[in-house]
């Protein structure tokens, strides 16, 4: 189980960095930050459209499998506890020894 969290954790961290990678690389509304990384070009890689729509299509499947792992992580990375056998009043809890109290010890008024 050890293997496969660590899988997860290699897996939701890749994800993590490519989504952010693809959010900066996407056309923003106001400032044109995406245009930096050839995004906001009619001359890119997808068109004057379809790359607004793979990048926004690439960032939702990432979002998905980060938000799948960190599902999946966060129930495996809590640890219930074993129910103990038999009642909780039952169980013998045992007491700490009394400490002698010398006469000295007290103060008389």
């Amino acid at each position: 189980m050890d293997f496969v969290i660590r899988i997860l954790s290699a897996i939701q961290i890749l994800s993590a960095l490519v989504m952010i990678g693809m959010i900066l690389m996407q056309h923003g509304k106001g400032a044109d930050a995406g245009a930096a990384f050839g995004s906001g070009s009619s001359t890119s890689l997808f068109g004057a459209s379809g790359g607004a729509n793979f990048l926004s299509r690439t960032t939702a499947v990432l979002a998905s499998v980060f938000l799948a792992s960190t599902l999946f992580l966060s129930y495996h990375g809590y640890q219930r506890p074993a129910p103990a056998a038999g009642s909780v009043l039952e169980q013998n809890i045992p007491a700490a020894p009394a400490a002698p109290v010398s006469k000295d010890a007290i103060p008389s008024n």
